[in-house]
C-alpha cells in the first residue's frame, strides 16, 4: 500500500490533512531518510543517455552540419530541401555547400563584434542590474545546502530593449545586419559553444568541481562535468538559459521584420507575429526567472555541450527559422486571410497562457513547500499562476507531488503547451516548407525523450507514491487522450 497522502484545502477525512496558507505551508518540505537514501542512489552515474558516448560522439558531430544545410535550404533555395542529383553528384554537391559556407558563413568583423559584443554585455547587466533573491532547491551533492540566485533577468532585458532601440533609430547598430550577416554570426556562436564547452569542462576538472561523471571523456564532455558553476553572483547555468538563447532569438526576428520593411515598406502580420511569439517568450523567461532554480535543469542537469552548445548556437540559430523563410520570400507567398491570422495569434496565446501559468503553478508549489515564496508583480501575471491551498501527494520520500491547477489533468501540461507554441511559429511561415517547422518537430522528440527521463527517475525516486500519482494523473500530456 502506498505511503503517499492526499492533501488539500478542504478537510479532513482519514489521510487528507489540511494546508495552511499558500505561503505557509502546513509542513514544510523535508527530505526523509529514505529520501536521502534515493537521492544518493540517483546522484551517481549508473547507466548511460542519449545512446552513450557513441549517442553524443553523432550529435555533436552532426548539429553544425544541420545547422548549416538547412540554412542554405532557407537562403539559398526558397525553403527546397536540395540533394544530389544522383551518385555522381554528392561528391559536388558537398562542394557547394562548402562554398556556401566559405563564401557566406565565414567570420566577419561586423559577426565577431556583435555576437562577443553581446555575450559581453549581457553578462556585464546580470553582474550590475539590481534583482531578486530566489532561493533554489535543497541540493543533494551540497548536503541539502540550497543556493541562492539573483533573478536579474527583467531589468537585464528592459536595459536590452532600450539599448536596442536607441543603437538602431540612431543608425549606431541596424538590426538588420543581423539577418545580412545571419551565416556568419551563426559560424561565430557555433565556435563560441564548442569553446565554452571545453573551457568550462575543463576549469571544472582543475578545480575538482565535476559530479556525476561516467569516466568517459565524450560523454561527459557532452553531458557536463559540473552542476553550479558560477563567477561570482552570478549562475552560469541560469545565464545561459534565460539571457542568451531567447535574447538572441528575439533579435533574429525583429531584425527580420526590420528588413522586411526596408524591401516592401511594410511588415506582415506573419514576421508581426514571430516578433510578438519570441517577444512573449523572452519576457516569460525574464518576469518569471524566479521560477528557473525550481526546473530540471538547473536542479539535476550539468553544465556541458548539451546545454552550452544548444543555448548560445542551437535555440537562436534554428528556432529562428520561420523569419529566415519568410525574409527570403515575399510575404504574398505565405499571407493568410484576416481569419487565418485570428485564428494563428488567438492560438498562440491560449497556449502561451497556459504554458506560462502552469510553469508558474508548479514553480510557486514548490516555493510554497519551502516556505520562500513570495509573490512578485513582474508584468504580466496572468490569472491563476498560483494555487491557492494546492492539493498534493506527499511521498515517503519527502517531497510532495502536485495534483492541484492544470497539474490535475495531465503530468506535463506545460509541455503540451509549449510544443503548440511552437507549432505556431512554424504556421506563421505557411506551407511553402518544411524547414519551418524544424522547431516543433526536434522540439517534440525533445520532449517525449525528457518525458521518459523524468518519469524513469521519479519511478526511482518516489516508488509507489509515483504508482499513486500515476493513477491520480493517468495522462501524460492531453488530458483525456494522452
Amino acid at each position: 500500500m502506498s505511503k503517499s497522502l492526499h492533501v488539500n484545502g478542504n478537510g479532513t477525512n482519514g489521510d487528507l490533512r489540511k494546508r495552511a496558507a499558500a505561503n505557509k505551508p502546513a509542513t514544510k518540505t523535508e527530505i526523509s531518510k529514505i529520501g536521502r537514501e534515493s537521492d544518493k542512489k540517483l546522484d551517481v552515474h549508473s547507466t548511460y543517455e542519449f545512446g552513450g558516448p557513441i549517442g553524443v560522439s553523432i550529435m555533436i558531430t552532426i548539429f553544425p552540419p544541420i545547422m548549416y544545410y538547412l540554412w542554405i535550404c532557407l537562403w539559398f533555395y526558397d525553403g527546397a530541401l536540395v540533394h544530389p542529383t544522383g551518385v555522381t553528384d554528392v561528391l559536388p554537391f558537398l562542394g557547394r555547400m562548402w562554398d556556401h559556407v566559405q563564401q557566406d558563413a565565414a567570420p566577419n568583423t561586423w559577426s565577431v563584434s556583435f555576437y562577443v559584443g553581446l555575450m559581453v554585455f549581457q553578462l556585464l547587466l546580470a553582474f550590475v542590474m539590481p534583482g531578486y533573491q530566489q532561493e533554489g532547491l535543497p541540493v543533494p551533492s551540497l548536503n541539502y545546502r540550497t543556493l541562492t540566485y539573483n533573478c536579474n533577468a527583467l531589468a537585464c532585458w528592459y536595459a536590452t530593449l532600450v539599448t536596442s532601440i536607441i543603437v538602431h533609430t540612431t543608425g549606431i547598430f541596424r538590426l538588420t545586419g543581423i539577418i545580412d550577416n545571419f551565416g556568419s554570426v551563426m559560424t561565430v556562436s557555433i565556435l563560441w559553444g564548442f569553446g565554452l564547452s571545453f573551457v568550462t569542462y575543463f576549469v571544472s576538472v582543475a578545480q575538482g568541481t565535476t559530479h556525476r561523471m561516467s569516466g568517459n571523456f565524450v560523454y561527459d564532455f557532452f553531458m557536463g562535468a559540473v552542476l553550479n558553476p558560477r563567477i561570482g553572483n552570478v549562475d552560469l547555468k541560469m545565464f545561459q538559459e534565460v539571457r542568451i538563447p531567447w535574447v538572441l532569438l528575439f533579435y533574429i526576428c525583429v531584425g527580420g521584420a526590420c528588413k522586411q520593411y526596408e524591401d516592401y515598406g511594410y511588415v506582415s502580420a506573419n514576421a508581426a507575429f514571430m516578433v510578438l511569439a519570441t517577444g512573449l517568450y523572452i519576457n516569460a523567461c525574464a518576469k518569471g526567472e524566479e521560477c528557473i532554480p525550481q526546473t530540471w535543469d538547473m536542479f539535476y542537469e550539468k553544465d556541458g555541450f548539451m546545454l552550452i552548445f544548444w543555448n548560445f548556437a542551437g535555440v537562436p540559430f534554428t528556432y529562428c527559422y520561420p523569419t529566415l523563410y519568410m525574409v527570403r520570400n515575399h510575404p504574398d507567398v505565405y499571407k493568410f486571410p484576416l481569419w487565418g491570422n485570428i485564428a494563428l495569434y488567438s492560438t498562440l496565446m491560449i497556449a502561451h497562457y497556459i504554458f506560462d501559468t502552469s510553469m508558474a503553478q508548479k514553480s510557486h508549489f514548490k516555493m510554497q513547500m519551502q516556505g520562500v515564496y513570495q509573490e512578485r508583480m513582474t508584468f504580466p501575471q496572468w490569472p491563476w499562476s498560483t494555487i491557492k491551498n494546492p492539493d498534493f501527494i506527499q511521498t515517503a520520500h519527502g517531497n510532495k507531488l502536485l495534483t492541484s491547477g492544470w497539474w490535475a489533468y495531465a503530468r506535463k501540461p506545460n509541455y503540451s503547451a509549449d510544443w503548440v507554441q511552437s507549432l505556431t511559429w512554424g504556421l506563421s511561415a505557411g506551407f511553402g516548407s518544411i524547414i519551418p517547422y524544424y522547431y516543433s518537430v526536434f522540439f517534440f522528440v525533445v520532449l517525449v525523450h525528457r518525458c521518459s527521463r523524468d518519469f524513469e527517475r521519479c519511478g526511482q525516486k518516489y516508488g509507489k507514491d509515483w504508482e499513486e500519482y500515476c493513477r491520480r494523473v493517468p495522462y501524460k500530456f492531453i488530458p483525456g487522450v494522452y
